[in-house]
């Protein structure tokens, strides 16, 4: 006899998958078997997924809320990695290996996390060479953002590396169109990704409102003008 209840569950869990990159376009069937191997979680804010060096367990999905992957350096200063975001995955790279995660995760906010078995989602790629080229395809573009993030640390301060993440969410750097920046997770969060802390981050916003290059508001910064920004970021680049 079928469970209206679990069968509900489940198709939730299908949905989320189907809505993640790594396994958009795979056939319903496919679906349910990783559906199978799949579990939920949910996260309060700031509680921690895993820890650096916890044994792999599987990867994840994030099903709504933001999860903050980092790493803690020798002075205890915490370096953010990436901010994962609804259905966005993370960690499968540990599926490759025994020495267990690389870094430690900890939700922004309320999340809500799917869990991929290690030893399941194993097993199925070994029948289904197809899903590795697939999961190959994600992590190629994790690296993809950790390099952007790594050149933007290069830039000398703050302010550069605030005009520089701007500017890339600005459709056209050349305009004086004014572009509204929605912030997808917290200033805090933001700061950390920009290697600063609140306080200076919260000056740099200030600076940047006072020599009317942009407003803010809650969740939303606007770039008053990308060209004028941009000015600013050649100048302090030395270009």
């Amino acid at each position: 006899m079928s469970n209206p209840l679990h069968e509900l569950k489940n198709a939730v869990v299908i949905n989320a998958l189907r809505g993640c990159r790594l396994f958009a376009g795979l056939p319903p069937a496919d679906l349910q078997k990783i559906a199978a191997i799949t579990t939920a979680q949910s996260l309060e804010k700031d509680a921690y997924l895993f820890h650096e060096g916890d044994p792999a367990r599987g990867f994840y999905i994030i099903q709504k809320g933001t999860v903050n992957v980092h790493r803690v350096n020798a002075a205890g200063k915490e370096q953010v990695i990436h901010i994962f975001h609804a259905g966005e995955s993370f960690a499968e790279a540990a599926l490759a290996t025994d020495r267990g995660y690389p870094a430690d995760a900890r939700a922004v906010e309320a999340a809500q996390v799917l869990m991929v078995q290690k030893d399941g989602i194993v097993m199925l790629i070994k029948r289904q060479p197809e899903l590795a080229i697939r999961m190959l395809a994600s992590m190629s573009g994790h690296l993809r953002a950790l390099v952007s993030q790594l050149e933007d640390m290069t830039l000398k301060d703050v302010e550069t590396r605030l005009a520089n993440w701007l500017l890339k969410r600005c459709p056209d750097v050349r305009s004086d169109k004014l572009v509204k920046i929605k912030l997808a997770t917290t200033k805090r969060t933001l700061a950390a990704e920009l290697g600063t802390v609140s306080e200076t981050f919260s000056r740099t916003l200030a600076k940047f409102r006072d020599q009317n290059l942009i407003q803010v508001e809650k969740q939303m910064i606007t770039v008053l003008s990308p060209a004028r920004l941009s000015r600013l970021l050649q100048q302090n680049l030395g270009q």
